[in-house]
């Protein structure tokens, strides 16, 4: 069902601020011309938030590069009108556009770190857009800077306008970003995937920072993301894209409670939530939709895999003032003149066949802890015993060639990021292999990889591709192939799927379930996100400033949190309109 824009705007009313019509977008490629939005019409009244969401290559992003004119020099607006305002923005000179830029619509980009320019300060980098747009100069300018970085509720603005991005938290550099795009007061803000990597607290606060601060100003808003609780809580009305084409549009509260596209459905489905389970979250035309989800062999209480006790990682004051140290210190603190403890008397176990998440707002000790345990950091104190083995004993660059390497595997965050760009799917799950796993012939090289991704569901055709080949759950199936190569006892998973689409999150999450049943491995399961802990964890552990505030089975500690913390994590979580859960039941029927 294509959305029929006219339908929203009613006769006599006023023009829209953003007018899109019949628009399509091209990228000439070497294998031919691509079509990346086709036949794309939409508009966004005054004051109004709208949601665009949809899967990765879906023309989300491409659209709204469109209308700011921002397209890759391989891309063109090949046909269709786009206005913002009465300006036709297609057609327009590119000193008007460099106008209506930064002064009359302005962007919050997906990666904060990537938006802001490393060697400058931050506070110089907005002094540079209100110098461009004519807002102010001098003295004015920086005192305007320090004035933006106070309004997006950076603590000390003074203090931070010297410092350069690499010393923020990813939270605190989302907030520059916001200052930025702010600072010149636009009337159109388009904020593209502006949570991703963010924790549930932070999410929370920049997305109400943004809908208080676009409130406060009459501005307008687009909002694009490919989380439909998050565009369900902010949005007045939501698109919904998919391979370059709209196929629904709705008001929030409507969409929600009567989806009428099936891939709508889909992502809803898709998404979870309080009361689903993992084979509820897929496709019900996926096989395993439809199978029992399988369970890990009770285990003993005295069988542990792991056994942290006393974990302690203190940071020496010229290793806190370090660019590593900075980035392991708690999220939005001042450099410390005095010893940063990271991890604080940490202790937990984790049963042969087990599953544990680990849950918390950044910097609260969940990677240095983690990274404890891969050996990649020395512990100040305290023990990791690996099946009954003290792993410290371990020098930490002997550890990489030991013996006890091949047992203890990691998923990483960023599936594009740990994977070598020079090797093909096939050499990437192999690499393990060559490096700790003894000899093998070429062939029989080949039939173990070819094996290990029938595992991970990863189509043998895919084996000789690069990374940028492949799609992102492509990569994380990849990532994960190579981690259970050599069959570890132990998978530490540090927030696998943060980067995905929710149904490939929803496949990369069943089958991590399926493999712990069938091989019989124990994970440690890293994230921010309480409800997917839950559909994979027995536990979990709450930290907090390097401490454990609290643990306990993950469905208990879901349904009656014991502390104020946890209750905020879980609080921070975006829930869609209640319709969604009546709407559900039909949905997983």
């Amino acid at each position: 069902m294509p959305y029929d824009k006219q339908s929203h705007v009613p006769a006599g009313a006023s023009p829209p601020l953003v007018d899109i019509d019949r628009l399509r977008v091209e990228f000439m490629t070497r294998n031919g011309v691509v079509t990346a939005v086709s036949d794309v019409s939409l508009d966004v009244a005054k004051g109004e938030t709208l949601g665009i969401v949809g899967e990765s290559g879906s023309g989300k992003s491409v659209t709204s590069y469109a209308l700011m004119r921002i397209l890759d020099r391989a891309g063109r607006i090949a046909e269709g009108s786009v206005a913002f305002s009465g300006v036709d923005v297609a057609n327009a000179d590119e000193s008007t556009m460099r106008e209506l830029r930064g002064r009359e619509m302005s962007m919050i980009f997906q990666n904060p770190r990537m938006a802001l320019n490393p060697i400058r300060k931050v506070g110089d980098q907005i002094t540079d857009v209100l110098v461009e747009h004519a807002q102010a100069a001098g003295a004015a300018a920086r005192a305007k800077a320090v004035e933006m970085l106070e309004l997006v509720k950076i603590r000390d603005p003074e203090a931070r306008y010297h410092a350069y991005p690499f010393e923020l938290s990813g939270g605190m550099c989302q907030r520059v970003v916001i200052a930025l795009a702010l600072a010149c007061r636009p009337r159109l803000l388009i904020a593209d995937e502006p949570t991703t990597g963010l924790d549930v607290t932070t999410q929370k606060a920049v997305m109400d920072l943004v809908a208080e601060l676009t409130a406060a100003r009459g501005m307008s808003t687009i909002l694009i993301t490919h989380d439909l609780g998050l565009a369900a809580a902010y949005c007045d009305r939501i698109v919904v894209m998919k391979e370059g084409r709209i196929v629904e549009a709705a008001p929030s509260d409507r969409l929600f409670a009567a989806p009428a596209h099936a891939y709508t459905q889909k992502l809803m489905r898709a998404t979870p939530r309080i009361g689903s389970s993992l084979r509820q979250l897929l496709p019900p035309e996926d096989p395993k939709s439809r199978e029992p989800e399988g369970h890990a062999g009770e285990a003993a209480e005295t069988a542990q895999i792991l056994e942290v006790t006393s974990l302690t990682k203190t940071f020496a004051p010229q290793q806190a003032e370090s660019l590593f140290g900075r980035l392991l210190q708690r999220a939005g603190t001042e450099p410390q003149s005095a010893s940063v403890r990271a991890v604080d008397d940490v202790s937990f176990a984790i049963p042969r066949g087990g599953s544990v998440g680990v849950v918390g707002v950044s910097g609260c000790g969940k990677s240095t802890t983690s990274a404890m345990i891969m050996r990649l950091l020395e512990p100040t104190s305290g023990s990791i015993r690996l099946d009954g083995v003290e792993l410290t004993d371990v020098p930490v660059r002997a550890f990489a060639r030991s013996e006890f390497r091949s047992r203890l595997q990691m998923v990483f965050q960023d599936p594009t990021d740990s994977l070598n760009p020079r090797f093909t799917a096939a050499r990437a799950i192999a690499d393990p292999i060559l490096m700790l796993g003894g000899r093998e012939t070429r062939a029989g090289l080949r039939e173990r990889v070819e094996d290990l991704a029938g595992k991970v569901g990863l189509p043998v055709d895919l084996l000789d591709r690069f990374p940028h080949q492949l799609s992102g759950g492509q990569k994380a199936r990849v990532g994960i192939a190579r981690a259970i190569a050599l069959n570890p006892d132990l998978l530490i998973l540090d927030e696998p799927t943060a980067a995905l689409d929710v149904s490939v999150q929803a496949v990369v999450l069943n089958l991590l379930h399926d493999l712990r049943v069938d091989l019989g491995m124990s994970y440690l399961f890293v994230s921010h996100d309480l409800n997917v802990v839950r559909l994979l964890c027995d536990d979990v552990i709450v930290m907090q400033a390097g401490r454990i505030v609290e643990r306990g089975p993950t469905a208990k500690v879901m349904e009656a949190p014991a502390t104020a913390y946890t209750r905020s994590l879980i609080d921070a979580i975006p829930h869609p309109p209640s319709e969604w859960a009546d709407n559900r039941q039909e949905l997983t029927k």
